[in-house]
């Protein structure tokens, strides 16, 4: 399996800074696809971490790109009716012409999740089950014609006429990742249900351990480990400097998540250096069994560093 490279589009970044504007985002799709970028990836958020909808972002950015991977990293499925979700899913698949990936979160543990989940009337607990039962329904509704069951019957759900929805263009529906940690119960998950693995796990030996148990959890069910695609989700800033790219990162983060640096890197990958430090920090993921890197630019104001992120980008792939 290639290593291929995305970034994620600042959709929560610009919502911090005060604009909620379509065109910077559809510029910044465009010039991803010129510098190279595999894929563009949105996240989603109502009132936790306010941003626009990634469904109609990425509807968007289909329309003004041609070649390039969309995807969700992640979209938490819950904050959306399922039948919804599923139809809205297909419509993009075939707005994208089958580009769409979708990396999906059940909820991060937070106050303000919570607070989002209880807004929409759904309760924090058991939202993994909940998750992984959306997944399911989804893909009784993107089952081919012949194969499509007439109604789901699950713990959360239980609907009727789900055979009637519009298939979406990629036989099966789009591909489903995981974005999450790597807990054993997260790493049965991968291995029983998804097509991807999207973590943000802070090492390479981290990363290399948990792949490892998914393999070993995939052979156990008979599932061919080249069926799931191992993602990584990481966090750079590139400076030559790397006090003044810590110091950047720091105040990125201080402002995303109102939490200090030292924190988030006990739980999530982060990395400032030059473009070299950054690669050789990447290849270790790559060495360790990561196959599509999401790149998220750790700045406000991310455009500025697009450039020095594809030059990362660049150097990763040249010493594969």
């Amino acid at each position: 399996m290639s290593v291929r490279i995305g970034v994620q589009l600042p959709t929560r970044e610009m919502a911090i800074t005060g604009d909620s504007s379509v065109p910077p985002l559809l510029e910044f799709a465009r010039e991803a696809e010129r510098l190279g970028f595999d894929s563009v990836w949105t996240g989603d958020s109502l009132t936790a971490r306010p941003r626009l909808d990634p469904i109609v972002v990425l509807s968007a950015v289909s329309a003004v790109t041609e070649r390039i991977t969309i995807g969700t990293a992640a979209l938490t499925a819950a904050l959306r009716h399922p039948l919804i979700g599923a139809n809205m899913l297909a419509s993009l698949d075939h707005a994208s012409g089958g580009r769409l990936r979708v990396g999906l979160g059940s909820g991060f543990p937070i106050p303000e999740s919570v607070e989002e989940f209880a807004a929409v009337g759904l309760p924090f607990e058991a939202r993994a089950a909940r998750l992984d039962e959306i997944v399911r329904l989804w893909r009784e509704t993107w089952r081919d014609g012949t194969h499509r069951a007439a109604a789901f019957d699950g713990r959360f759900w239980q609907i009727k006429g789900i055979d009637r929805l519009l298939p979406p263009a990629t036989p099966g529906g789009p591909r489903l990742w995981l974005a999450s940690s790597d807990t054993p119960r997260v790493l049965k998950r991968v291995a029983a249900l998804y097509d991807g693995w999207l973590p943000f796990v802070p090492s390479a030996e981290q990363y290399e351990r948990a792949w490892r148990r998914i393999g070993e959890l995939a052979g156990e069910r008979g599932r061919p480990l080249e069926s799931i695609t191992p993602g990584l989700y990481a966090t750079v800033h590139v400076n030559p400097d790397p006090a003044r790219a810590e110091a950047e990162l720091e105040r990125y983060v201080q402002g995303y998540y109102a939490r200090s640096l030292e924190f988030m890197t006990s739980i999530q990958a982060y990395h400032g250096g030059s473009a070299a430090d950054c690669a050789r920090w990447l290849a270790g993921y790559v060495e360790a069994g990561a196959r599509h890197i999401v790149l998220r630019i750790g700045a406000m104001r991310p455009v500025t560093q697009l450039e020095r992120a594809a030059e990362v980008r660049e150097l990763v792939l040249a010493g594969r």
